[in-house]
Parts: structure tokens; sequence; C-alpha cells
């Protein structure tokens, strides 16, 4: 017989899980409290770190149902999700997901919905990546300079590599200068 559990997640302690476990309900899932497990951990976060959704993976079987009321409740990164989902269903556990429709991603119509949302994903990636090289590009050839300004001025880098010069320890200078131990080998291996 097949069991049905609900994964309500949120962000900060500020926000309240409760809305999800409703929207659940009102679809027609009947989940028994003790099957609920709620979350305030960031999306961000690997599936895998995340002690909440470990503890209700171990307690499914074979069979079982997970209910989400969207995607972005199991992860914001579309690959972490589908290999999460993949795992599922080798064990036999539907995942449905309520913003899609009540949707099994393990069926084949919950498997082309996440070959769509994967390829969306994954061309958004593409055109982040070449949003950024273009204005990297652009940026290199009027002059700016690209990376983080330097810590020190031309002068005190001139005046580090003196010291370096004289013997100084390069933990010495960076007392001296009020920065990193980096920061004056960077400057020692510029010269």
């Amino acid at each position: 017989m097949s069991r049905t559990f609900a994964y309500a997640r949120v962000s900060t302690f500020d926000q309240t899980p409760e809305n999800q476990i409703q929207e659940i309900k009102a679809a027609g899932f009947a989940v028994e409290p003790h099957r609920i497990i709620t979350e305030t951990i960031s999306g961000s976060m690997a599936i895998a770190q995340r002690e909440g959704l470990s503890r209700l993976l171990d307690k499914m079987e074979k069979g079982d149902v997970l209910i989400v009321t969207k995607l972005d409740r199991l992860g914001r990164d579309a690959i972490d999700v589908s290999t999460t989902v993949a795992k599922l269903e080798e064990i036999g556990i539907h995942v449905h997901c309520l913003a899609l429709g009540g949707v099994d991603l393990t069926s084949s119509a919950g498997k082309m919905t996440m070959n769509v949302i994967n390829a969306v994903a994954q061309f958004e990636r593409d055109l982040l990546i070449e949003r950024t090289q273009s204005g990297l590009a652009r940026a290199k050839a009027s002059g700016t300079p690209l990376g983080r300004p330097s810590a020190l001025s031309k002068d005190q880098q001139n005046e580090v590599r003196e010291k370096l010069h004289n013997g100084e320890t390069i933990s010495a200078i960076a007392r001296q200068f009020e920065t990193s131990r980096q920061t004056i080998m960077r400057v020692r291996d510029q010269a």
C-alpha cells in the first residue's frame, strides 16, 4: 500500500510552511501529520545536505508518493532536482509537483516536463555566460581594468618590493601594511 509524504521548505525563520501544507491538502492529498516534513533552509543548499529532506527520504519505500507544491521547494538547481527525482524513480517513489498540475515527475509526462525545464535552465546558463564574456571583452577593449582593485597603491607596491629586496619577511611586511601575506606574495610575484 502506498503512503503519501509531503515536503514543505521555507528559506527563512520568519516564513512559515503552513501555506504549502494547506495547498497540498486543498489539492486532495491526505497526508498524515507524521509524514509531513517541514524545513527552514535555503533552496541553494544541496538536497543531500538538507537534514529534514534526508530524514524524509530515509522513511520512504517503493510505491510511496512525495508531494511538493513547487519544484523550487526541492531546490533551485534544476540539475540537483532532476538527479533527486531520478534517484527516487529508481527506488520506485513517485514525485508530484502541484505547480506543474500535480503531474508525477517520474511518469512519461513528468519526465518530458523535467527535460523541458532542464533545457530552459541550460539555455539561461548559456545566455548568462555569453553576456558575461561579451561584457568582459567590451570592458577589456575599452581599457577598463578587470578584477578587484589592488589592496596596495603603486607606491605601496614599490615600497613592498624594496622591503623584500632588503630581506624583510613577508609576514612582517604584511603586518606593516595591514594586509594579508597573500597580497605581499602577489606583489613579489609580479616583480
